[in-house]
């Protein structure tokens, strides 16, 4: 078997998609007498600073040999990779392996791909040990994703599926004529087995992308005949091409369990704390708090709820001082970026100025560790008074909608968490 890694190849002001690049080699393999036994679709470390939006990497397991699918992977890449942009530096790979056999260090490097920032002498280091053959362009940053893609069937045990229809190519940078109607009633049609095709709250069809690109729409979910059946149903302008990718997509796998204290940018966590502080909006509409490890006061991160992630940040708001929380994000400058999080325990209760028995009206501090005393009657008392608070949440997990979720992030209700779920539509 041998397996061909891809990464790099587009630009996010000139469109491209490396999925398009593997779906046009796919159909040169076979035209060259070739079989593909599968695609696969890998989303890479969400913080990379020269990403596009989705930090793709396309991996296609063939039986031609490695000569060939390098020759015909450069023959494809060539004349569609935006190497003018200087944030595209393509690379390809090409592994004479199998692809759950592949070495374990190679296993070992995509894992580190999905989770950390990794550097190009990283890859080619191991490039030459494993003996793969390889390709780079304006530098070839991206034999680290071809890389990952190459080790991701021995890496990885949880695959969805990715159904893609791409456009007739010169009509990209034109907007794309999809009828949305079709597609919210395709979603409810498929709905949990597909998700974040739609979210019916900011009235979005997710699925199709706003970016100048070949994609018309994009189906995800948990099994392969739903995602293509939802594509069938959409109206849309003419589809030139389309493929289905096995991909890591809506897993988590990015995230690591961390501790306060011990959490690095450019990474993703899953990480207990306490609410330290009322959450705060601030300019541009973003809703930020503090949280601390219980155990350790000093010790603490700001999380945030940015803008784009809609009514997600009232969630947030719904936070009080005394919450115990599993939040999950990547780090950022000190800033865990929230994507979800689970509430473990709500304060319910809470210490106020007790109220006067006499006149009903609240009494005030009668001085440091001098009680209360009403002003209008004279009436004193010793402590503050305790009140049921009215809570809008409730323990268990919460998510970004559907419109800001990232790809590489699981979405509620696909199941499989420690909790109760609200999941997001």
């Amino acid at each position: 078997m041998t397996i061909i890694g891809l990464d790099d190849t587009d630009s996010r002001e000139r469109g491209m998609c490396t999925t398009y690049l593997a779906t046009r080699l796919a159909e040169a393999i076979d035209e060259a007498g070739g079989a593909v036994d599968r695609r696969l679709l890998i989303r890479l470390n969400p913080a990379v600073e020269h990403k596009t939006r989705g930090n793709a990497a396309l991996a296609i397991h063939t039986d031609i040999d490695s000569e060939r699918a390098l020759d015909l992977a450069v023959a494809e890449l060539e004349p569609l990779a935006e190497v003018d942009d200087p944030r595209t530096s393509p690379g390809v790979v090409v592994a004479d392996d199998e692809p759950a056999a592949v070495p374990d260090a190679v296993a070992e490097f995509t894992r580190r791909a999905i989770r950390e920032l990794l550097d190009p002498t990283d890859a080619l280091e191991l490039l030459d040990e494993a003996g793969y053959r390889h390709r780079g362009w304006a530098g070839g940053r991206g034999r680290i994703g071809a890389l990952a893609a190459v080790g991701s069937w021995a890496a990885l045990d949880q695959w969805t599926y990715e159904h893609i229809a791409y456009r007739e190519f010169d009509r990209c940078g034109t907007p794309r004529d999809v009828d949305e109607d079709s597609v919210f009633e395709a979603a409810e049609c498929a709905y949990p087995d597909a998700w974040d095709t739609v979210d019916r709250v900011e009235a979005q069809a997710v699925c199709v992308p706003n970016a100048p690109g070949p994609i018309i729409y994009g189906i995800r979910g948990d099994d392969a005949r739903v995602v293509s059946d939802l594509a069938g149903r959409i109206e849309s302008e003419p589809v030139e091409r389309t493929a289905t990718f096995l991909t890591n997509q809506g897993t988590d796998v990015h995230l690591r369990d961390g501790a306060l204290g011990d959490l690095r940018d450019g990474r993703a966590y899953r990480v207990d704390g306490t609410v330290a502080s009322d959450p705060e909006t601030r300019r541009g509409g973003h809703v930020f708090f503090q949280l601390r490890d219980p155990n350790a006061v000093d010790t603490h991160i700001d999380c945030v709820a940015f803008e784009p992630t809609k009514r997600f940040r009232d969630r947030v708001r719904a936070l009080r001082v005394g919450d115990d929380l599993t939040v999950c994000g990547e780090v950022g400058s000190g800033t865990l970026k929230l994507e979800k999080f689970a509430v473990r325990s709500l304060r319910r209760t809470e210490e106020t100025n007790p109220t006067c028995p006499e006149c009903g009206r609240s009494m005030a501090s009668a001085g440091r560790d001098q009680g209360y005393r009403c002003r209008d009657c004279g009436t004193s008392r010793s402590s503050p008074e305790t009140v049921d608070l009215d809570r809008d949440l409730e323990t268990g997990w919460y998510e970004v909608p559907p419109c800001a979720r990232r790809h590489i992030a699981k979405p509620l209700i696909r199941g499989g968490f420690d909790a109760p779920v609200h999941p997001e539509r």
